[in-house]
């Protein structure tokens, strides 16, 4: 087969304590998932389901305890910070059980959802897609993958983002409005799951922006924690 353009990049996060690589295929992100966070965004986390936007897999890029940077992205004044749990998934399906969900995970990390803010509330407040705000390149550092065969499944666990050493954002898993199992239910009535699919979770209060220079320390209890600069 003559491909008529190169082929685009695969996108892979490491596996911890592995020579391994998971691959990415599409990256789901749960909006507003804490209550403090729905909160702090204007909206009342008791009235509404679940609901997801996407990130490119190119938006992807491996973070972890060795600084990387980031670039600060164009066309914004207000780059924000949102710490969350990363899920990636082994196994495909559709309509799977809450009881059955969690057979789906490969395993777990830290990421950053980074925002362009700015463009984001402009959207929605036209009543537009968040396309703009949420999904560009590189806009998801994630660490190492760590399995659940190895460390279980995460249901409660310290939360945190510090920046320029910080304290910003800080919070327990525990608080996640749709946990795990039941956010890997509810997407897969809309859409069949694949393996190498990620889900962002959600992040807790305490959002905010950022600046060049800035250093981003990223921790969830029992995973490696990311460290991020960002660049100019």
């Amino acid at each position: 087969m003559k491909y008529a353009v190169p082929l685009p990049p695969s996108y892979t996060l490491l596996i911890a304590g592995s020579d391994e690589v998971f691959p990415v295929n599409r990256v789901f992100c749960v909006g507003r998932n804490y209550a403090a966070h729905a909160r702090e965004m204007g909206k009342d986390p008791d009235r509404e389901p679940p609901f997801f936007f996407m990130k490119p897999a190119c938006a992807v890029i491996q973070a972890g305890e060795k600084e990387i940077t980031i670039p600060y992205p164009p066309m914004t004044s207000n780059f924000h910070h949102e710490i969350e749990l990363v899920v990636t998934l082994g196994k495909g399906g559709k309509d799977i059980s809450i009881e059955q969900a969690l057979e789906h995970v490969y395993g777990y990390a830290v990421g950053l959802d980074m925002t362009r803010r700015d463009l984001q509330l402009d959207a929605r407040d036209k009543g537009r897609p968040w396309e703009f705000g949420k999904s560009f390149a590189q806009s998801a550092p994630i660490g190492p993958v760590h399995t659940a065969s190895k460390i279980g499944h995460l249901a409660t666990g310290t939360i945190s983002l510090t920046v320029n050493e910080q304290h910003r954002q800080s919070s327990d898993i525990a608080k996640l409005i749709w946990s795990v199992a039941e956010s890997i239910s509810y997407l897969s009535r809309y859409e069949t799951l694949e393996p190498g699919d990620v889900i962002m979770t959600g992040t807790p209060e305490g959002v905010g922006a950022v600046v060049a220079g800035d250093v981003m320390r990223g921790h969830i209890a029992g995973l490696s924690d990311i460290l991020v600069r960002v660049g100019q």
